[in-house]
């Protein structure tokens, strides 16, 4: 069958210590800068930068920066 052929690459591939999948988009460090840009308060109150903000400072969507605020 194809999907043992499959899963003995893949294996073979982890062994080998790569990883399937996308590279993060975002370091751990820049994690941290947008999740303290995100707490940071304004004035009044409210905060000083919106998601679309923070998503536009790092080139990523706004969909990746409230996956890693969670």
């Amino acid at each position: 069958m194809r999907c043992e052929g499959t899963r003995k690459g893949l294996e073979a591939a982890r062994t080998r210590g790569r990883a399937g999948g996308h590279k993060p988009k975002l370091s751990q460090r820049q994690v941290l800068v947008a999740r303290r840009m995100y707490e940071d308060k304004g004035g009044g109150g409210k905060r000083k930068y919106t998601v679309a903000e923070i998503a536009e400072t790092f080139g990523v969507s706004r969909k990746t920066i409230y996956r890693h605020l969670d």
